[in-house]
């Protein structure tokens, strides 16, 4: 629930009388001012992920996701076009937080220029609430026709079926607490019967089909269609000396890079996908070995936790990243979305369907915000897989890294394929392309990621 408004129409009041009238056990109430120096070195809906309420709780957002734009708008310091592309963001934000099943209520506390001003005045003559006006109040109080303006172009773009703006006349403070009231109630009365039907429709679906990325028709098409990883020469090479003479190389090149992204406060993502014992570790840890150990931090993925799972599953990635300057490494990403959780069924098809624009919105805003994204697929053939699995499997040393899942994975080989194809067609975008890698031959594939890595940090810079 999201309120907004001029100054003085009475949001903080209404929170505090929602508060009373519900349990406050489950309510999480957030305000957002300014950003501090923390919350500036990351993209800009970085605080807000962080924020969210987890399922089956209620959030309360005063001043959230709309008033940096909104006032920087009225103050002119952004552009027309500037304010519609932040309005287009938080509209996407929102569609993808309600995707989800996160139900929105936004209010707009409303009050014209006369009585916000007999509104200000009065709290300003009282010992007890003088504290609540401030300059800048009164300022933007001059401005009543400009924040008006830009309000109304917030409402009519950012107002969806999904996230309604309801605006409220708030010259009557009761007026105010009984629509505040009503329009939860609605909207959540609505919201359980839109789940009620959706679980109903699911049960009927499950019962009359087989899942979908299993189907054989579908697995039949990386048969029949070329696939993006048969494009990749598997052959490529490098003999042990040229290995030693390359690696040192663009470690050197990898390190100085780093050096000046950091001075130049720019961060660096790296994303690390791939098959089982394509050698996304052994990558990582000459990726590493070239950076200053306090510098990055690596990032495992595995399942999500209980406190994972209760939220979006983008939020555990959001939480991870660093701040400027500073490299973030992926063993495994958001890209499970689309693989891990669509070939064994763990998302349904309408949610890592719609993921693919998800992961573009969450990637757009990465490197929208200055950082350095980049992306690796580690293939290798079938045949490879094998003989790594059994190597490990005869290994005192690795055999602790073979496990039977990666056995059951391997028979959904063609299933694997198909999402890797579709990811890449869908993700790969000229700020964040996929790099796919031949890794058949460890010492090639590890260079070429150092030199890939190498080359997109410098063009960035």
């Amino acid at each position: 629930m999201l309120f907004g408004g001029v100054d003085g129409a009475g949001k903080s009041e209404t929170v505090h009388l929602l508060n009373e009238w519900m349990d406050p056990r489950w309510i999480v109430n957030r305000a957002f001012e300014a950003p501090s120096e923390d919350e500036r070195e990351r993209p800009p809906f970085w605080r807000f992920w962080l924020a969210l309420p987890p399922r089956g709780r209620i959030g309360l957002f005063l001043s959230a996701w709309y008033s940096e734009p909104l006032l920087d708008r009225v103050h002119r310091r952004t552009t027309p076009a500037e304010f519609d592309a932040a309005l287009d963001r938080i509209a996407s934000f929102e569609r993808t937080l309600a995707d989800d099943g996160a139900v929105f209520v936004k209010f707009w506390m409303h009050l014209d220029r006369k009585a916000q001003k007999k509104q200000l005045r009065s709290l300003s003559r009282d010992p007890l609430t003088r504290w609540r006006v401030t300059r800048t109040q009164w300022k933007q109080w001059k401005l009543y026709d400009r924040f008006v303006a830009a309000a109304e172009r917030m409402i009519q773009r950012t107002s969806f079926g999904h996230a309604p703006w309801i605006i409220v006349d708030a010259s009557d403070p009761r007026y105010r607490s009984l629509v505040a009231g009503t329009e939860i109630q609605r909207a959540l009365t609505r919201a359980f019967e839109r789940h009620d039907r959706a679980s109903e429709l699911a049960r009927t679906r499950a019962a009359a089909a087989t899942p979908t990325s299993q189907t054989p028709a579908l697995v039949d098409r990386v048969r029949r269609d070329r696939s993006v990883l048969d494009a990749l020469d598997m052959k490529r090479t490098l003999s042990k000396r040229l290995f030693d003479k390359r690696l040192l190389k663009q470690q050197g090149r990898l390190h100085l890079l780093q050096r000046k992204a950091q001075e130049a406060r720019r961060s660096i993502v790296f994303v690390f996908e791939g098959w089982d014992a394509a050698g996304k570790g052994g990558a990582i840890r000459r990726v590493t070995s070239a950076l200053d150990p306090r510098s990055y931090r690596v990032i495992p993925v595995a399942a999500p936790t209980d406190e994972e799972r209760a939220r979006h599953y983008l939020w555990r990635f959001w939480r991870h990243l660093s701040r400027a300057g500073r490299v973030t490494i992926y063993d495994r990403s958001w890209y499970g979305r689309v693989l891990v959780e669509r070939v064994d069924g763990f998302a349904s098809e309408a949610e890592w369907s719609r993921a693919y624009a998800e992961i573009e919105e969450f990637e757009r805003e990465l490197v929208g915000s200055g950082i350095v994204l980049l992306k690796y697929w580690l293939h290798i053939t079938k045949a490879e897989q094998e003989k790594r699995f059994r190597e490990r499997a005869s290994s005192p040393y690795k055999s602790w890294k073979l496990t039977e899942e990666d056995w059951r994975n391997r028979e959904k080989w063609d299933a694997y394929e198909l999402a890797v194809n579709d990811m890449v067609a869908r993700t790969s975008t000229r700020r964040a392309p996929w790099h796919l890698i031949p890794a058949n031959d460890k010492n090639y594939a590890r260079v070429e990621v150092l030199r890939r890595a190498a080359n997109a940090i410098e063009r960035a810079l």
